[in-house]
């Protein structure tokens, strides 16, 4: 039983270090999960205690790629595939349709598309299956799928794009024949998804607490579901702040079932349960 526990003052610097990089406040009763996850990172670059690894993080021995590992280390990623899935056919039954008669997303221009807090892929996959079958059944449509995380790990585990039976369950067996490859070994559990669909999703590492999220091009459909609910107020607020500036006018933003933009001042309409559309003053006067 290891006694190495952190102490008062490395804890709320570790803390107050995690909510400035990327907004995720860690209360008291975090503290176990805390230092179990420090544990592991301090015997990957062969520390012996907790404040000896504090010290490193501090000094800034271990340069920024040992704060991504600390963020990494305490991000939570829970994901599947068809999530919330009423979500998926209101984008095919309204957003899309929408957004095609309105501004020629998808026919005159390229649907644009971001799924953000994407964690190991299942909902950028998802989309790109969805806007596949979708695209198929209209001739020249076109999209681009960004899906982006602050985790590298999680990002990884996306490329990778390998998953366990259990994991592709919610996936209808028709797309899975289509989308995904089974391992040749029949005993094995793994599904991968195939090259055609692996290529529609550029993977991106992104920040949300930054001022700038470095796109040139607004979205037309924003995804940011079950990521808003780890942060207080104040985090939230600025992040769908920057969400709306990010989205088109007249675009959508879908989030997640349990989080709500009550309160908050921003240019969106409730269109769906926790589907949202920016407002779009020019569309008025045309």
């Amino acid at each position: 039983m290891t006694t190495d526990t952190l102490s008062t003052r490395d804890s709320q610097r570790l803390r107050s270090l995690i909510y400035k990089e990327c907004g995720i406040h860690l209360g008291a009763e975090k503290e176990l999960m805390l230092e179990a996850r420090l544990r592991k990172l301090m015997r990957r670059v062969n520390l012996e205690s907790l404040a000896e690894y504090c010290a490193y993080v501090f000094a800034g021995e271990g340069g920024p790629q040992e704060l991504v590992r600390l963020i990494d280390a305490v991000t939570t990623n829970k994901t599947d595939f068809f999530r919330e899935n009423r979500h998926f056919e209101f984008l095919t039954e309204g957003a899309l349709p929408t957004l095609e008669r309105d501004y020629g997303a998808g026919s005159r221009s390229v649907l644009k598309v971001w799924s953000a807090g994407c964690s190991t892929g299942e909902e950028p996959y998802t989309l790109a299956m969805v806007l596949s079958e979708y695209a198929a059944a209209r001739q020249g449509y076109q999209f681009r799928l960004l899906a982006t995380d602050i985790s590298t790990a999680v990002l990884d585990q996306a490329r990778r794009a390998v998953y366990k039976t259990e994991v592709v369950k919610p996936i209808a067996t028709e797309l899975r024949h289509k989308y995904m490859l089974r391992s040749k070994d029949h005993e094995s559990p793994l599904y991968r998804i195939a090259p055609e669909l692996r290529n529609l999703v550029e993977f991106r590492r992104l920040n949300l607490m930054d001022s700038d999220f470095g796109m040139t091009e607004p979205s037309d459909v924003i995804f940011c579901r079950n990521v808003i609910i780890y942060f207080d107020r104040q985090t939230r607020d600025g992040v769908l702040d920057r969400l709306t500036r990010q989205l088109r006018p007249g675009g959508f933003l879908f989030l997640g079932h349990s989080e709500t933009l009550n309160g908050l001042d921003v240019p969106l309409t409730p269109v769906g349960p926790t589907v949202y559309r920016k407002q779009d003053h020019a569309a008025h006067h045309r």
